[in-house]
């Protein structure tokens, strides 16, 4: 045989190797081979090809059947034998290709973390009733009003010049606040302490509450740790809803003046509002989850919510958890007035000023302060035999999708929260033995969330065993911590077996009736699951729901 002759029966029998290879090894695709074959049926893909070829082959046997020799045949057919070839290789490769993307599929699910309860260990406050949980809780049961008309000096403008800073005042249509009492006594708030030391110019108002409350609550939870794995396992989530608008005032005039290179450079830091969680993790040393909600007058509310389910999720062990909130200066009370929610009726008697569920009620009272809780995992808190206040039972959240400012008439986003709580908490409504109301003293506000507890609660809201209080009588509305000062509101009531007045009520909204009605008096009573709700502008809502952990 000549040399030609010889090489194109290598070629024969190298390809022919090859796609004898190719269907030993089932590199065919799978799903073709495997399909049923009908008479009729015409091979595809490297089949057809196959079959190309044999064709070929007979084809240019009978044209050469008059002494054409095995070398002309074989020349004729090495053209469909090479684009045979290729075919096989884009073949392979492709199919190598398929293979590896099904073999490298969805990952396995994430690990399934184990239940964790959540409980309260330490309770710190600052309010308008004063500096300390005990003072607080025992001047609210006891009807005291932390009220009281405001002067110029409560606006914060000493940077401004006299004549500003009364015809600022005077144009205030609403002259009553909910102050945080000063001093050096024990009920009182430092300033020297927590706000105006050498090392503290980058602490503003607010700041400066968080610090002093979460002091209080740590304390009260016996937590300062000192090793590296229990400062990695406790986190902070603290909320604020306005921040510092006395400092932007401050830099607003500096800009209008003419004098930047006068601006603080502790400025930016002083605003922040994820600050207050930054100087408690700093202080403490805590290298767990640094957070800060800022949902308005919910903040405390979510704040708290959200720190139990990052302790649910497993993320850490122990969470300090709240609200903060300094809005008593000018530009704060003056933008609340022109939104027309602040009261105006009262100024010559500012301790009726705040009358939730009253019909007497026309808008709510500033307020300021801070409520911290320390949260912790139950069998964490068991083991080093912290005392324990209650268990986060239930967290529930809702969007009104409706108004910037007011509630849907049908209090739908009130009952979505209270219900997403109950939900989560395993609990029925007739189990639960009070609700702290968000109602803030406004017309509208108050009718649309007596009304949602009402439908929520039913006959059990009527049969006089589910009392109901907002206790925004006594301390006005601290917007980005009420939330927090009323949850620990609520876990008092479960921890004492008291239910907090409404102070001011005298004559009840007409949604009230019989047995449905607001309590006047603080109430000695059993409570084992009490509901904290909170509500915010934007139509966001929030409920937690506390309850007895023995």
């Amino acid at each position: 045989m000549s040399s030609s002759s010889s090489r194109v029966s290598r070629a024969v029998t190298v390809n022919l190797h090859g796609l004898a290879e190719i269907q030993n090894h089932r590199l065919i695709n799978p799903v073709a081979a495997a399909a049923p074959k009908s008479k009729d049926s015409k091979p595809f893909g490297l089949q057809s090809q196959l079959h190309s070829f044999a064709v070929d082959v007979a084809d240019s046997q009978a044209a050469f059947n008059f002494g054409s020799s095995l070398e002309s045949l074989l020349l004729l057919c090495l053209p469909q034998m090479e684009l045979a070839r290729r075919n096989c290789c884009r073949f392979v490769s492709s199919n190598i290709q398929f293979s590896r993307f099904f073999s490298c599929g969805p990952f396995d699910p994430p690990p399934l973390i184990p239940p964790r309860r959540v409980v309260v260990t330490g309770l710190g406050m600052v309010t308008p009733l004063g500096s300390g949980v005990e003072t607080t809780w025992k001047r609210l049961l006891e009807g005291e009003c932390g009220i009281r008309s405001i002067t110029v000096e409560d606006l914060k403008m000493n940077a401004f010049d006299m004549e500003t800073q009364l015809r600022t005042f005077d144009q205030l249509t609403s002259k009553v606040a909910a102050v945080v009492p000063y001093g050096t006594n024990s009920h009182e708030f430092n300033e020297e302490l927590w706000l105006n030391s050498k090392d503290h110019r980058s602490i503003a108002r607010f700041i400066g509450y968080a610090l002093c409350a979460a002091d209080e609550a740590l304390r009260d939870a016996n937590w300062m740790p000192t090793n590296q794995n229990e400062k990695e396992q406790t986190g902070v989530s603290i909320g604020a809803g306005t921040g510092s608008i006395s400092d932007v005032l401050d830099a607003s005039r500096m800009i209008c003046e003419k004098h930047v290179r006068r601006l603080s450079p502790f400025f930016v830091p002083r605003i922040l509002i994820n600050m207050a969680s930054g100087h408690v993790s700093m202080k403490y040393g805590f290298q767990g989850p640094n957070h800060a909600a800022v949902t308005a007058c919910a903040t405390g509310a979510h704040s708290i919510g959200d720190a139990a389910r990052m302790i649910q999720f497993g993320d850490v062990d122990v969470m300090v958890a709240g609200g903060t909130e300094a809005s008593i200066d000018a530009l704060s009370i003056a933008g609340f007035c022109r939104s027309r929610a602040l009261t105006t009726k009262h100024n010559a008697a500012p301790r009726e000023a705040s009358r939730p569920f009253d019909c007497g009620r026309d808008g709510f009272v500033m307020g300021e302060g801070s409520g911290i809780v320390v949260l912790e995992e139950l069998e964490h808190a068991k083991k080093r035999g912290a005392k324990l206040y209650a268990e986060v039972r239930g967290y529930g959240m809702s969007g009104d999708a409706y108004h910037i400012t007011q509630p849907h008439s049908d209090g739908r986003g009130a009952i979505l929260a209270m219900t997403r709580a109950l939900k989560q908490s395993g609990l029925d409504p007739n189990q639960v033995d009070y609700v702290n109301a968000h109602a803030t003293s406004t017309p509208l506000g108050d009718a649309v969330e007596a009304k949602a507890i009402q439908s929520l609660f039913s006959s059990h809201a009527v049969s006089g065993a589910l009392a109901l209080s907002s206790t925004k009588g006594a301390i006005g509305h601290l917007l980005g911590a009420a939330g927090a000062v009323e949850a620990i509101f609520s876990i008092l009531a479960i921890h004492h077996g008291v239910a907090p007045l409404t102070l001011n009520l005298t004559k009840p909204d007409p949604v009230f009736n019989g047995s449905f009605m607001p309590l006047t008096a603080s109430k000695r009573m059993t409570i084992r699951a009490a509901l904290s709700n909170s509500f915010g502008f934007g139509g966001t809502n929030a409920s937690l729901l506390f309850a007895s952990i023995s």
